[in-house]
């Protein structure tokens, strides 16, 4: 059988594709902030000595991330609103969903790089009076994003990805418009080769720069 490529189909479809990639974007990119925002946080009270602060924040890491993602974003558009009584948009629904699942396996990715920093360095800038908030700021934090760059580039690469599942809510971002095009012209070769040709364009300059940058930091040690 001979199957003939629809280039024309191809480039029809790249406007309706297009404004989908840009609904991507506008929850990859809140995501990832929210969630280094959050996870850093987290982890900040993962580590605390009080139990107050320990216990809930272990219960919350461990919900998000023994739970699948499409759970977490179906509970957000169906359940949650039950509990809050105020109805949200499909799209905060995911954003709220992507943002808090990231921030609970950012907070691990912290929590890591927290605790592979000697000891000594908080003794040592404490005993020259600096406060626990200066020591993590000035000292603590510039070494943990550049050991964990590799596990924050892979989470930022995951999230973009996890936000195709947004399309069971009915969020116009590319998937759900790839889904829908397909579904209107039976084109499934041509129109998800497309999408996913765009994801990886959309997801490979990160990937590439981060390992320029992680061999760049490497090389000023």
């Amino acid at each position: 059988m001979t199957y003939h490529f629809d280039f024309d189909l191809v480039l029809r479809s790249l406007p309706v594709l297009f404004r989908g990639l840009l609904v991507t974007i506008q929850l990859w990119v809140p995501s990832i902030a929210c969630g280094l925002a959050v996870g850093l946080l987290l982890a900040l009270c993962r580590l605390s000595k009080s139990a107050v602060l320990r216990v809930p924040s272990l219960f919350y890491i461990e919900i998000f991330r023994d739970t699948p993602v499409l759970i977490q974003l179906i509970w957000f558009f169906y359940a949650f609103p039950i509990v809050i009584g105020v109805q949200l948009s499909p799209f905060v629904a995911a954003l709220l969903g992507l943002g808090l699942n990231t921030s609970a396996y950012s907070a691990e990715i912290f929590r890591g790089g927290i605790e592979s920093i000697a000891r000594g360095q908080w003794e040592g800038a404490k005993a020259l009076g600096m406060r626990p908030a200066a020591v993590l700021r000035r000292i603590i934090l510039p070494q943990v994003f550049k050991r964990m760059l590799p596990a924050f580039t892979n989470r930022a690469i995951e999230v973009a990805k996890m936000s195709s599942l947004a399309s069971v809510l009915s969020v116009h971002e590319l998937m759900y418009q790839g889904r829908l095009l397909n579904s209107t012209y039976y084109r499934p070769l041509e129109i998800l080769t497309t999408v996913a040709f765009i994801y990886f364009v959309l997801i490979y300059p990160g990937s590439y720069l981060s390992a320029r940058l992680e061999r760049r930091l490497a090389g000023a040690e």
